[in-house]
């Protein structure tokens, strides 16, 4: 109950903050806005395999602090959000074809996404995780002293790319680089003994290790590229829409304070 309350007092937080940088306008919305608005919904990819951040629970139902972000989205639009889940290296290009409105899956705003889509302002800063078998002899001081290890990472990720520039050149071969569609196959891989490490985010990390009974071989921000964004597709006629997005990016505070506290609600645990 205490927790949902925190929850509550987070969002409340986020309300006024996305309210205060609101637009209004009396000029009809065009472009991607007016579509949105004509159809009643925003459509937003995701790749619900990242707890806390997106998932799915046993009532089948989108949850996760990016999910409570991304309807909050829709509010303001005065629209419903449609969530569609897909692999993650599908999301990107999904924005592109115009399959989704909008993509939120912590995903790092990199300077190679930025040429494919938009983003709005980051919304978290992040950490990445090195999970490893809990009876896993391997001591992790840097990023680096993953090198010569078989090594697990999603598909289409800053992680899967930070290997191949930083990992392979220090001896890590492609045969001991493995790609899953799905982080939670990588997890279990580790727990099976299929793989040493999986390397992603480090709260989806810790979720995953808590779950299986795995651990955390290093934690660190060495490896980010950027922060995580809402991507959007590219072009004035999706500015109105960015513009709110964006607004996602409450002063420093205000993000500090409601993130940590919606993160603590769903994954359970109490905000340091």
């Amino acid at each position: 109950m205490k927790q949902r309350l925190i929850f509550m007092v987070a969002l409340a937080l986020i309300a006024l903050t996305l309210a205060a940088c609101a637009q209004p306008t009396a000029q009809p919305a065009e472009g991607l806005l007016g579509e949105i608005h004509s159809r009643g919904k925003l459509v937003v990819g995701t790749s619900a395999d990242y707890p806390p951040y997106e998932s799915v629970d046993a009532s089948n139902q989108f949850v996760g602090f990016d999910m409570d972000l991304v309807r909050e989205v829709a509010k303001r639009l005065g629209v419903e959000a449609e969530i569609k889940d897909m692999a993650f290296d599908a999301l990107i290009a999904a924005v592109q074809e115009k399959k989704v409105d909008a993509v939120i899956a912590a995903m790092q705003a990199s300077p190679a996404r930025e040429e494919k889509v938009d983003f709005s302002t980051p919304y978290n800063w992040q950490k990445d995780g090195f999970v490893v078998a809990a009876d896993s002899p391997i001591v992790m001081n840097k990023p680096e002293d993953a090198a010569g290890h078989s090594i697990g990472v999603q598909t289409g990720t800053i992680q899967e790319q930070w290997v191949l520039d930083h990992l392979v050149p220090l001896g890590t071969k492609e045969d001991q680089i493995f790609r899953y569609e799905r982080v939670e196959q990588g997890a279990l891989d580790v727990q099976n003994g299929r793989i040493e490490i999986l390397f992603i985010n480090a709260s989806p990390a810790q979720e995953h290790a808590d779950k299986l009974g795995l651990k955390l071989a290093l934690v660190t921000s060495d490896t980010v590229v950027a922060g995580q964004a809402i991507a959007l597709p590219q072009g004035e006629a999706a500015s109105r829409l960015r513009s709110t997005a964006s607004c996602l990016s409450w002063r420093r505070k205000v993000s500090l304070t409601s993130f940590a506290k919606s993160m603590a609600y769903h994954s359970g645990k109490t905000p340091k």
